[in-house]
C-alpha cells in the first residue's frame, strides 16, 4: 500500500538534521537544534542509528569521532553509554529516538532517515527498523520514513505499512560513494525499488534533480523532496524540480 506524504511535508521547509548551528551551540541532530526548528515552525529531518543493545539513537555517523570527543562505532555502544556522551560544541548528549519523539510531540512534521546498517546497501537484519517501529507506537503527529537502503524501506513497509515512506536517492557518483561497489551505485542510480517498496516520495540529491528518472517519478505521482539546500539561490533552483527542500546553513523561506 502506497501511503502519501502528509501535506505538511510539502508545505514546511525541512531542517536538515534539525535547525543546527554550531556557532550558536546547536549541534546537528541535537535536542537544541530540534527545539530551534520547532520554535521556527520548520519540519525536521533526523537520522537514526542502532546501539549494541538494539535501541534507535538520533545520530548521523556510524562512528563517534566527528561529533564527539570519543571514537569507535555507535553500534558498539549501549544506549545507556551513548546518552551520556556529549556532542562537541554544544550542551547536549546523544538522544534516543524515543527522547526526540517526546520532545517533538507532534508539533511539527518529522522525517526519519534510517541509516544503512550493512555498509553495502544489502538487506539488513531489520533490527533498527524494528526499533524505530516500536518507538513510533502511539506517536501522534506527521511522520515519514526514508532510507538510502531500499531494503530498509521494504522492512518499514512490512512493519508499519500505514506510515508514508520513501527512498533517499542520489546521483551515486562512484568516487563520492566509495567503498560502495560501482555495480551497486549503477543499480541504485536508476531508483529501481520505488514501486517494490510502495514508496510515495523520494528525497533526491539537489545537484542531480534534473535527472530524467526524477521527472518520470514525479509525472507518475511521486512527491519529490531534495537534499541538501544551503542558500536561498539554491532553493529557487531546486524548486523547479522538487516540491520541497531539506536545508541547512540559512533560514529557508516559510510560505
Amino acid at each position: 500500500m502506497r501511503v502519501p506524504l502528509p501535506p505538511a511535508f510539502l508545505r514546511l521547509p525541512i531542517a536538515h538534521r534539525a535547525l543546527h548551528n554550531r556557532a550558536q551551540g546547536r549541534i546537528e541532530n541535537s535536542p537544541s537544534a530540534i527545539a530551534a526548528a520547532i520554535d521556527a515552525g520548520y519540519a525536521i529531518e533526523i537520522d537514526v542509528q542502532l546501539t549494541r543493545d538494539g535501541v534507535a539513537v538520533v545520530f548521523h555517523d556510524e562512528t563517534l569521532d566527528r561529533l564527539t570527543s570519543q571514537t569507535g562505532l555507535v553500534a558498539d555502544r549501549t544506549a545507556a553509554e551513548l546518552i551520556d556522551i556529549g556532542l562537541t560544541g554544544g550542551p547536549d548528549c546523544i538522544p534516543t529516538l524515543a527522547q526526540v519523539l517526546r520532545q517533538i510531540a507532534g508539533r511539527v512534521p518529522l522525517l526519519i532517515e534510517i541509516k544503512d546498517q550493512t555498509g553495502d546497501m544489502s538487506d539488513s537484519d531489520g533490527r533498527l527498523e524494528g526499533a524505530v517501529a516500536a518507538d513510533l507506537a502511539g506517536y501522534a503527529g506527521p511522520i515519514a520514513l526514508m532510507s538510502f537502503n531500499p531494503h530498509s524501506v521494504a522492512h518499514m513497509a512490512r512493519l508499519w505499512p500505514s506510515i508514508a515512506r520513501g527512498i533517499t536517492t542520489s546521483a551515486y557518483a562512484v568516487a563520492d560513494w566509495a567503498p560502495l561497489p560501482a555495480a551497486i551505485c549503477d543499480h541504485l542510480r536508476s531508483i529501481p525499488d520505488y514501486d517494490r517498496t510502495a514508496s510515495s516520495f523520494i528525497s533526491h540529491e539537489a545537484a542531480d534533480l534534473a535527472r530524467p528518472r526524477v521527472g518520470e517519478l514525479r509525472a507518475q505521482g511521486a512527491d519529490i523532496l531534495c537534499w541538501t539546500i544551503k542558500s536561498a539561490e539554491a532553493e529557487v533552483a531546486a524548486r523547479r524540480f522538487a516540491q520541497n527542500i531539506t536545508f541547512e546553513q540559512y533560514l529557508a523561506h516559510m510560505s
